[in-house]
């Protein structure tokens, strides 16, 4: 199926010229002032994951292969990769590391994920955008360190590292975008 080039996410598979399936890794759209508008797009070939970055002009048609995606329950990970169930059928797939990359860090018992299957085959996955964990270890906070000054390093339940505001402290519950690792807000649970 034809899209224009400025409608790819990241996530997304394309095929390329090659004949090739690519999954895209991150697509940035430009605008300058003078000029033509274009969309970089970093993809992984899903055959042999050499990484590969194209330019397109934003109008231009790109081939966006045609994938199925479902709603999988993740389960858990052992040395054949992260153990996803499908909700529909009970079937369990495993997803090698290389398909989630540094998002295996957010998974977490239960959670619900769209998996990418291409001929049967898992190719790409989609995070909840944030889950909520809860910080293990970070720095004191410092008096007269205004609250909007800087973040500071921290530790959260899952093993992972992020930046929070200087306010928060070891024990508080937070809210982490899956997608960059970012501190969102307090958890209100």
């Amino acid at each position: 199926m034809k899209v224009i080039a400025s409608s790819i996410r990241k996530g997304n598979i394309i095929e390329r010229e090659d004949g090739q399936l690519y999954v895209v890794l991150t697509a940035e759209s430009f605008f300058p002032g003078k000029g033509t508008p274009t969309t970089q797009i970093d993809m992984r070939r899903l055959s042999d994951g050499v990484k590969v970055s194209d330019r397109y002009k934003t109008t231009e048609q790109v081939e966006r292969a045609f994938v199925e995606d479902m709603d999988y329950t993740y389960l858990y990970s052992d040395d054949d990769g992260h153990h996803f169930m499908n909700q529909q059928s009970f079937e369990q797939v495993p997803v090698s590391g290389d398909v989630l990359g540094d998002q295996a860090q957010w998974l977490q018992e239960n959670m619900v994920c769209i998996l990418s299957m291409f001929n049967g085959v898992p190719v790409a996955i989609q995070l909840p955008p944030r889950v909520t964990l809860e910080i293990v270890e970070t720095e004191p906070v410092v008096k007269g360190q205004t609250a909007s000054s800087s973040y500071k390093p921290a530790k959260v339940s899952n093993g992972a590292r992020v930046m929070v505001p200087p306010h928060i402290q070891t024990g508080t519950r937070v809210v982490i975008q899956t997608e960059d690792g970012a501190y969102v807000e307090r958890a209100k649970d």
